[in-house]
């Protein structure tokens, strides 16, 4: 195949999965590792295997703390197991119940309803660990960029450099 082709499509994949790092529409890493691995594999380049094997641990990284810096944020401001247990359940719930963006607003309401289920008085603790969940939602999102970002400037300076 066309080296200029297989370089187009990895630059592709890459800017699309960089996209979908902060829209969650689209597997934002799995995209960009895919354009990644299309890259190594399909051309002849100089790119060390060490960057394949660094970006894979860091997608798989990146996957598991998506799930757990909510729970963990949500601790931080003021949050309790409950919380934590529905940042996740409405997160998995939210995600095969109302795809796109289910995922998001499950988390959300998970955090909440699980604050209500300890505590039906304390609207406020609910929302202040909610809050917490965001800013964990935030910090995931901002590794997602770095790191799609990074395979993104890798594969572009082995094409162009």
């Amino acid at each position: 195949m066309d080296p200029t082709l297989i370089n187009i499509v990895s630059l592709a994949l890459l800017f699309i999965g960089l996209l979908g790092t902060f829209l969650p529409v689209l597997p934002g890493l799995l995209l960009s590792l895919c354009g990644l691995l299309i890259f190594k594999f399909g051309t002849e380049n100089e790119m060390p295997m060490i960057y394949v094997w660094i970006f894979v641990l860091l997608t798989i990284i990146s996957t598991v703390l998506n799930y757990v810096i909510p729970a963990k944020t949500n601790k931080k401001y003021g949050g309790t197991r409950y919380g934590s247990i529905g940042s996740i359940v409405g997160t998995l719930l939210g995600l095969f119940f109302f795809p796109p963006f289910g995922f998001f607003f499950g988390m959300l309401i998970g955090v909440f309803v699980g604050e209500l289920l300890h505590d039906f008085n304390d609207r406020k603790k609910a929302f202040n660990s909610m809050k917490g969940a965001f800013i964990g939602f935030i910090y995931g999102t901002g590794f997602n960029l770095m790191v799609g970002l990074a395979m993104f400037l890798v594969v572009g300076y082995y094409i162009f450099f």
